[in-house]
């Protein structure tokens, strides 16, 4: 009898042995059921199509740099554009910012006693942009920039028939603006709107004549400005420059 009750006891417990492992391997697959579908669920999420106008690539801007205002253009230039130059080194105001935005200006009152006296104005002016995905490339914003100097110069306050005029051989495109302005004293006005990759120049040069001097030439004061803005422009180029290694001394044997 007692030998007939152990052979029940382990014929029973050899039959529950598989229902236990059925009901752990349900529960196995359970899990892998779920954790697959969740893996396939954030692998769909990861493996989305990027934006392709938010990867696009715009152009490095060419210029990093601004010139000083105050220093682009040499002595010998402002002297000839400003006789007796009140002060040589310009003034700039407090609001440059030297890597996008910068300027200087100069005047003079040159007196000839009976024969009166002649005013220059000169005032020079860098805008540099540099490429953004929301605005555009550095050229694009800088040819906008551009165009809206021309046409601000066209429109100043009391400017008459302003003459708008492409300007060859400065920077890589250049327009010119000359107008008159009359108030106690006919005021001959002339900007110079140029373009170098990202960066636009403007210069503005003004002549006036008083106490009986015979009025500024304005062709002259056309063609000082073209001048003075080439070197302007060249002075950009020069700002971005990496300085030239100075020469080595040879050393002592």
């Amino acid at each position: 009898m007692h030998r007939s009750a152990s052979r029940l006891t382990r014929v029973l417990a050899c039959a529950a042995v598989p229902v236990i492992l059925t009901v752990a391997g349900c529960s196995s697959d359970s899990g892998k059921d779920t954790g697959s579908k969740g893996e396939k669920t954030s692998g769909s999420s990861s493996s989305a199509k990027p934006n392709p106008k938010s990867s696009k690539t715009l152009e490095k801007a060419t210029f990093a740099a601004l010139p000083d205002p105050c220093k682009a253009l040499q002595a010998p230039t402002i002297e000839t554009l400003v006789p007796e130059v009140k002060d040589k080194n310009g003034q700039a105001p407090k609001s440059n910012d030297v890597a996008t935005r910068t300027s200087c200006a100069w005047n003079g009152l040159d007196a000839d006693g009976l024969k009166g006296s002649q005013f220059r104005w000169l005032s020079l002016s860098f805008f540099r942009y540099d490429s953004d995905a929301a605005l555009g490339s550095a050229n694009k914003r800088a040819e906008e920039q551009y165009n809206k100097e021309i046409e601000t110069a066209k429109s100043e306050e009391g400017a008459q028939a302003p003459k708008a005029e492409a300007v060859a051989g400065v920077g890589d495109q250049a327009t010119s603006v000359i107008y008159t302005v009359k108030k106690d004293v006919d005021s001959f006005n002339t900007s110079i709107v140029a373009r170098a990759q990202n960066v636009v120049v403007r210069l503005d040069y003004n002549g006036a004549a008083y106490e009986g001097a015979g009025a500024p030439d304005h062709a002259k004061l056309l063609q000082d400005a073209i001048t003075a803005a080439k070197e302007a422009v060249t002075s950009v180029d020069a700002a971005n420059k990496a300085p030239a290694e100075q020469p080595q001394s040879p050393q002592p044997q």
